[in-house]
């Protein structure tokens, strides 16, 4: 059958895709499994449910939730009667909660559990739109998501050619979901996407995902972000079974427990996962500690194609015997495919886990754009480090004179809800969708990124830093978990550094440093200077302008839930900024080290 509608694929499963792990979660310590038939018979008795309860065609509905089959039954429930999805994160502010509740004119919230509950409570009761919440877990006081699937089920004979006819009117174009994209500044806009956005742009990447349709795969990134939503559609329409993990901590053991032929992730899970394993290796000792840093040069000097020639193959083949096959096992044994997106990957993690036999397919895309532009392929000359891959064959990209990515296509946003201004903003009179990424096109139309527009900045002395390159490569060391590299209008480049503390404590450990908590840890003279060595020893491989001439270090982690970095662990550059001003000011003179004010040099 002709799929056009994210529920077409569900329709479209129970004809050629039937299984009985369809989607599966694990409760209380057992998997469960839910198979097409009844994940259906779920969509259909929401559906149901809603149209007992008064819902119509361009209603909507608010889900704050974690990744569970129940998001799958109700996202399907409300697109095929018309009724628009907004999924939100579980980590807005308050003022965020309220925006996007009263913004999107939504009906009614679903949440996962009192945990989500007691985040939205009090911003609900500032939206006078909303009528009620409802829970998938038990709550007391709190309403039942069974309460709707129970009244669908009583009303089923009542609604069932209802149904029917809503379903046939549903058209492609129609408005599917808003997602409101987190911004770094200012409250969120809400990105409005259709079923043609979201089929388009899966049909355009299916050919490039590996696994068949008896493929399992592993989902823990939010499912209300984009990025893990359209892979949630993608793996559905090639038939393959999703697992959703307990939590991001529980990854390494559901791995273990699943077998999955593959999982998507954003680069920091990436980097945590080879940071596990570099730990690991210098747990060993002697020739084992040798044949273990051996296999992770070898790593890091891959090339495609069997470029590096016959000695070089020759050794990755010795060393995938001893120690690429042991990490394979410590994944499952089963990965084809690791999917990276949401921020840059460092060009050497692609490598080593490519020269593994870890397929790492970086791509790239942004929430207006449902989301993938570009991705790599598996093979030669179709995967390049360092880029993201060749643009989706049915979308166009331009670079435009000052260096932006434009692009267009069926995947393409219909606009911000309620927005019109900002629409136009982004997208110009001939059609064209402005990125705010910074990139060039190269050989067989593969895309590299270089900089967010907005974030590059000019130093006093007339030259551009674009920050995101400096950053990236400060945070392939060990020592280094986060970094903002700063500047602008000043006469040179310097950073504030978050330590990477997991792996500095073990560091002290180690040269029998003492400390009583954090904030001691990073005043202490010999971290000070190690870190100094560290950004040295980094300085010379960059040119001038651009290396760091200072750093101060924080006594804390960035995080999404403490407001340093966005739901996808994007820099929010505002906020930090603010956040660390004393130590800012002191990077340039503007105040010394007790925070009185100085004259600048």
């Amino acid at each position: 059958m002709e799929i056009k509608r994210t529920f077409d694929i569900i329709d479209n499963n129970l004809i050629n895709h039937q299984r009985n792990d369809a989607l599966v979660v694990k409760r209380n310590g057992k998997w469960e499994k839910f198979d097409t038939a009844t994940y259906k018979n779920f969509i259909d008795h929401f559906s149901y449910g809603l149209l007992a309860m008064g819902f119509k065609k361009g209603d909507k509905i608010v889900t704050v939730s974690n990744n569970r089959p129940e998001w799958n039954f109700i996202d399907n429930g409300m697109s095929q009667i018309g009724v628009v999805h907004v999924p939100i994160y579980a980590n807005q502010g308050f003022d965020e909660y309220v925006h996007i509740l009263t913004h999107s004119d939504a009906r009614i919230i679903i949440i996962s559990s009192e945990e989500f509950y007691d985040k939205i409570k009090e911003p609900s009761k500032k939206a006078s739109n909303i009528e009620g919440i409802y829970s998938f877990e038990e709550i007391k006081g709190v309403k039942s998501w069974m309460e709707i699937i129970e009244l669908g089920r009583k009303e089923k004979s009542k609604f069932e050619n209802k149904l029917k006819e809503i379903k046939a009117s549903v058209d492609e174009n129609d408005l599917m979901s808003i997602i409101y994209t987190s911004g770094t500044t200012g409250l969120s806009k809400g990105v409005m996407l259709s079923h043609k956005n979201f089929v388009q742009n899966v049909l355009a990447c299916i050919d490039i995902l590996p696994v068949g349709p008896d493929g399992k795969f592993l989902s823990f990134l939010p499912l209300c972000h984009v990025f893990e939503r359209m892979i949630n559609y993608l793996l559905q329409y090639r038939g393959c079974g999703i697992y959703y993990a307990e939590s991001v901590d529980t990854i390494g053991d559901n791995i273990r427990e699943v077998n999955p032929n593959g999982f998507a992730a954003v680069p920091r899970v990436i980097e945590k996962l080879y940071d596990k394993l570099i730990l690991k290796g210098k747990e060993l000792k002697g020739i084992k500690k040798n044949i273990f840093f051996w296999a992770v040069e070898i790593g890091l000097k891959f090339e495609l194609n069997k470029a590096n020639g016959f000695f070089y193959e020759l050794q990755r083949k010795i060393v995938d015997k001893l120690i690429y096959s042991k990490w394979r096992e410590a994944l499952g044994g089963n990965i084809e495919v690791i999917v990276s997106g949401g921020a840059a990957l460092q060009p050497r993690l692609a490598r080593v886990f490519n020269a593994a036999g870890l397929p790492i397919l970086e791509g790239y895309g942004l929430t207006e754009t449902s989301p993938v532009i570009a991705v790599n392929h598996l093979n030669y000359p179709h995967m390049k480090f360092g880029t993201v891959g060749p643009v989706l064959d049915n979308v166009e990209v331009k670079i435009a004179e000052d260096g932006e990515i434009l692009m267009k296509g069926p995947s393409l946003m219909l606009g911000y809800y309620k927005d019109e201004e900002k629409t136009k903003e982004v997208i110009d009179e001939d059609g064209w969708f402005h990125t705010g990424d910074i990139g060039e096109l190269e050989e067989h139309n593969i895309l590299r990124i270089t900089d967010r527009k907005k974030e590059i900045f000019k130093l006093s002395t007339g030259k551009y830093i674009a920050p995101q390159v400096v950053e990236n490569r400060f945070k392939e060391s060990s020592f280094i978990e986060q970094i903002m590299v700063v500047g602008a209008g000043e006469k040179y480049a310097a950073a504030i550094i978050c330590p990477s503390f997991h792996f500095l404590h073990g560091w002290c450990s180690l040269h029998g440093i003492k400390f009583r908590d954090n904030k001691d840890l990073i005043q202490n003279p010999k971290v000070i200077a190690r870190y100094q060595k560290e950004v040295d020893t980094i300085n010379q491989e960059l040119g001038r302008y651009r290396q760091l001439k200072k750093f101060e270090l924080t006594c804390s982690d960035w995080t999404p839930e403490t407001g340093e970095l966005s739901p996808t662990l994007k820099l929010k550059r505002k906020v930090l900024k603010e956040k660390y001003k004393i130590k800012f000011d002191r990077l340039y003179g503007y105040t010394d080290e007790d925070g009185h004010v100085g004259i600048p040099d």
